[in-house]
């Protein structure tokens, strides 16, 4: 699949899923430009990148969001494709006395941020006739224990891309949303988990799938890949599990 010259925002680019994405858009042939949060994390997926551009940025933010948007086309003039995979975790509870501000904080990266940064993006993915890929979860589809401010941001991303693909569809763009189920990044880790915790957990939800597998931040980018290429030219407004079975199972 080329990518020749194709302009691509990956948010979320300084590790796992994003990382993998920006990685393989680069390799083939698209100008990339990285969106995340720590800087030296950035630095070390640009290696693997040829010469992105570098975008610190915390995409909750909307001053942040637009400068993304205004950086991308100052250094690439254009943008082809958009990757919104930003997100963050955290268990809440309806009764716990903090949850609202856990909840306000999911819900800006995980759904806002999306709508600013695709509203902010439309215009110029409508002029060069491009199209968005959303990184939800399989918790948009299915409940699970302690996840419910999660599990609503996914569960309104994913009707968030259906609305929008509806909208965008006759000025030729498509949206789509990828639904993966377990994967192993450092998202566990980076919501405050320990290393001993984060592998306990996956080893969990490996015992939750039909196939008894978690899946490499690699295979996610790869589904992208080809559902941001125009292979996939009859596919929008979709929703795209990739969760080794998980919501087989009960």
């Amino acid at each position: 699949m080329s990518f020749q010259d194709k302009v691509v925002i990956v948010t979320g680019a300084s590790s796992g899923i994003g990382a993998a994405t920006a990685i393989k858009f680069a390799e083939e042939g698209a100008k990339v430009a990285l969106v995340g949060r720590n800087q030296q994390k950035l630095n070390n997926v640009a290696k693997k990148c040829g010469n992105p551009l570098i975008i610190a940025a915390d995409v909750s933010k909307d001053e942040d969001a637009k400068r993304v948007i205004e950086e991308t086309l100052r250094y690439f003039g254009q943008i082809d494709i958009l990757v919104n995979n930003a997100g963050i975790g955290g268990n809440t509870k309806i009764l716990n006395e903090n949850v609202i501000p856990i909840y306000d904080q999911i819900m800006a990266t995980n759904l806002r941020a999306v709508v600013v940064l695709t509203h902010l993006a439309a215009p110029h993915l409508v002029k060069t006739r491009g199209n968005i890929v959303n990184v939800s979860s399989v918790c948009g589809h299915r409940v699970f224990p302690e996840l419910f401010a999660y599990s609503a941001s996914k569960a309104g991303l994913d009707h968030f891309t259906r609305a929008v693909a509806l909208e965008l569809a006759p000025l030729g763009v498509r949206v789509n949303v990828i639904n993966p189920g377990p994967v192993r990044t450092d998202i566990l880790e980076n919501s405050g988990a320990t290393k001993e915790i984060a592998e306990g957990t996956f080893n969990r939800m490996q015992e939750m799938t039909a196939l008894s597998r978690i899946s490499e931040p690699e295979e996610v980018a790869d589904l992208i890949l080809f559902i941001a290429n125009e292979k996939s030219k009859a596919i929008t407004g979709s929703s795209i599990v990739t969760d080794n079975g998980a919501l087989l199972k009960n």
